[in-house]
């Protein structure tokens, strides 16, 4: 074996493990966003306010009916806020629908994945610290 075709096999190696270790990272991260209770049920809150407001204009035509789009923007609040920020600043107060419902979708994604983390963090301290009786 030619110290090329070594090198050549560790550069393999390496590269598979890389990519695996990338593949578990998302992986963790896909599940604290959403695979947990907590971040289900506030992405089941925020998807439904979402799916309310997106068919209010089929059930009511009044002039009010375009405020419902505010209850899933304050479900996402606090990340919400800088894509409001976003909007103002790259649209001047103009930002096309699409932005912002976007915008919502990614906030409630991170609050989704924060609230995860949050979750695992208290679950791990309060296992950490119960132990079976003797």
């Amino acid at each position: 074996m030619t110290k090329t075709t070594s090198r050549t096999r560790i550069s393999r190696i390496s590269r598979i493990l890389v990519d695996r270790l990338r593949a578990d990272r998302m992986r963790a991260l896909a599940r604290l966003a959403v695979a947990n209770r907590v971040s289900a049920v506030y992405l089941a809150l925020v998807g439904g306010a979402m799916a309310l407001a997106a068919a209010e204009p089929l059930f009511a035509s009044g002039p009010d009916a375009s405020l419902i789009w505010v209850w899933p923007a304050l479900f996402t609040f606090p990340a919400f806020g800088f894509v409001a920020w976003l909007g103002e600043a790259g649209w001047g107060g103009d930002a096309p629908a699409w932005f912002f419902v976007g915008g919502i979708v990614l906030s409630a994604l991170v609050q989704s994945l924060a609230l995860g983390a949050v979750w695992q963090t208290l679950r791990g301290r309060r296992t950490r610290h119960l132990t079976p009786a003797n």
